[in-house]
């Protein structure tokens, strides 16, 4: 008999690069919460259905709360070169760039699922984690009002942005769960980004 068994047990399980195994626990975390919900997402529960031991889990991400970060940083991360890569091929006008906007958030909120405002809720449950969230909508925004300023003929007011990224979650959100169509979410919302564009515009010439 070959003293070199085959059984799948005492195969060696290959060493992925840091980088590439952070993307697949990542993953899994994102499909453990559609599946099963944010509340279910614990570094036990991502280390077994990744199937790796807890420590490397542990080692990734340190905390839940580390998990959590991690899978806010990777949406906002998407969502913002979405953003980008459509504004930088759409027209040069403000309503062509409120639309590129409104689309391009309303479709990265569905790409990602409604799994998504569990994350986001949870990043809720802690001052840490509710400045980080903060944080990446403010960079969010500022980059919206960078796409949006040059033809608006003056600066957009930043409160009025962020007025209309509040219709933008509740818009996402309601699409998302099949209250309102894809296609009328970004209307309204685009709708609404360029009259918070237009507001400054108007106040001004007053």
């Amino acid at each position: 008999m070959s003293t070199h068994s085959t059984d799948a047990t005492t195969t060696p399980r290959r060493r992925l690069p840091r980088d590439v195994r952070r993307r697949n626990l990542i993953a899994v975390s994102w499909r453990i919460a559609q599946a099963e919900g944010a509340d279910a997402l614990t570094l036990g529960r991502l280390a077994e259905q990744a199937e790796v031991a807890k420590p490397v889990v542990y080692d990734h991400f340190g905390t839940r709360n580390g998990l959590l970060a991690a899978l806010y940083q990777d949406y906002d991360q998407r969502q913002a070169a979405a953003m980008e890569e459509a504004l930088a091929a759409s027209p040069a006008t403000l309503r062509d760039k409120a639309r590129v906007i409104a689309d391009a958030y309303v479709d990265c909120v569905l790409a990602q699922g409604r799994e998504l405002f569990g994350v986001a809720a949870a990043l809720e449950g802690s001052p840490e984690l509710e400045a980080l969230k903060r944080q990446c909508n403010a960079v969010f925004l500022e980059k919206c009002k960078a796409a949006l300023d040059p033809f608006a003929g003056a600066s957009v007011s930043r409160t009025s942005l962020l007025g209309a990224f509040g219709a933008a979650e509740a818009l996402s959100l309601a699409a998302a769960a099949g209250e309102i169509g894809t296609a009328e979410a970004k209307r309204e919302l685009a709708a609404v980004i360029l009259s918070a564009a237009q507001r400054r515009q108007v106040g001004i010439l007053r």
